[in-house]
């Protein structure tokens, strides 16, 4: 597997995990505060990792955003 490979599929795979927590948040799933902050600081973090691939990716000249989800 190549890197744009790696990446694509990287960022699919967070973008994927963001979808699913907000539809759990969204829909009703989240049972108590605790576990609404716990998945709120979940998409924070998720977020974060991709700003700071896309800010690498950009330094590295690998800027491929037309995949973006």
């Amino acid at each position: 597997m190549d890197i744009v490979n790696f990446v694509s599929r990287y960022r699919r795979a967070l973008n994927n995990r963001i979808e699913d927590i907000s539809v759990s948040v969204t829909s009703g799933g989240v049972p108590n505060m605790e576990s609404y902050r716990a998945s709120v600081g979940e998409i924070q973090g998720l977020t974060y990792a991709l700003d700071e691939l896309q800010t690498l990716l950009k330094k590295a000249n690998y800027d491929e955003d037309s995949d973006s989800t």
